[in-house]
């Protein structure tokens, strides 16, 4: 069984952020023959103010722990935000700012973005990309960008449509490679690393005191 998550950074309701995440995970789901998928999807707006709090105080709440929890047990991620000045929303940033370290970890993700118009299609590349690799993601090598046009044209024949199947494509051969993932317990290494050098000092002699 394969585990995505799918996190949409759409500010409105309806979103053609949200749009671009479900077209994303169906064709994910379809290039992924012979395997069973499940999914889950992560909406930020309804997490805005759990997330500015936790930036705040350094404590998330029980909504977001489970929604890490998604996350740190999934074997691949699509995320998509809307662009803003040729960056992520804030609220798509901060949402990674408060992620506890590690949970994406060697993860492939797919990452896709929207906009009014194709000026911020280097989102992706500029602002995106770098991120996740910041954050040990195996980004996909294809991401997709959508602007309000592409949303018009027919489905199956747009630009849009073939440039999802690509992506989609080259993510599912991506999540082959990488296999299911393993979890990484990172406070019981932490335990451990601690363990090893109390035992490394107790193990080495004590040096005696200079004396004058």
């Amino acid at each position: 069984m394969t585990r995505l998550a799918v996190v949409s950074g759409g500010l409105r309701e309806p979103s053609s952020t949200r749009l671009l995440a479900d077209r994303l995970e169906a064709a994910v789901r379809e290039a992924l023959t012979n395997s069973e998928v499940t999914s889950n999807t992560i909406e930020l707006r309804p997490l805005a103010r759990a997330t500015t709090d936790a930036m705040l105080t350094g404590f998330p709440s029980e909504e977001l722990e489970s929604t890490f929890e998604t996350l740190a047990t999934a074997d691949g991620v699509i995320a998509v935000t809307p662009a803003f000045n040729a960056s992520f929303s804030g609220l798509f940033k901060s949402f990674f700012d408060i992620l506890p370290e590690d949970t994406l970890a060697e993860v492939p993700v797919l990452i896709g973005a929207t906009g009014g118009t194709e000026r911020h299609s280097l989102v992706l590349e500029h602002a995106m990309r770098p991120m996740f690799s910041y954050l040990r993601a195996v980004v996909s090598p294809t991401g997709v960008y959508a602007a309000t046009e592409d949303f018009g044209a027919q489905r199956e024949t747009s630009p849009l449509g073939k440039r999802i199947d690509r992506a989609a494509a080259d993510f599912s051969r991506l999540l082959r490679s990488c296999g299911k993932r393993e979890r990484k317990d990172t406070w019981a290494n932490d335990v451990s690393a601690m363990e090893q050098l109390l035992r490394s000092a107790r193990s080495s002699p004590s040096q005696p005191d200079d004396l004058d």
